[in-house]
């Protein structure tokens, strides 16, 4: 939670379950590890998607990297 905290509206990279790569701004969490993020992106290795805003379920996060 100490990593969440303090990256809060920053940039952050999570790896979920299915190997997807989302990166975007922090905005908000609970204690579930749910997160909500804006400006985010999806990275593939060939191709970029924009999400815009997006909720995240904290069980389907394995990694969290402050960018």
């Amino acid at each position: 939670m100490k990593l969440l905290e303090e990256n809060l509206n920053r940039k952050i990279s999570l790896l979920l379950k299915d190997n997807r790569i989302m990166e975007g701004t922090l905005t908000g969490f609970d204690e579930y590890m749910n997160m909500v993020m804006d400006d985010v992106e999806e990275v593939g290795a060939e191709t970029t998607r924009k999400l815009g805003s997006v909720i995240i379920r904290g069980s389907n996060i394995v990694r969290i990297v402050p960018l």
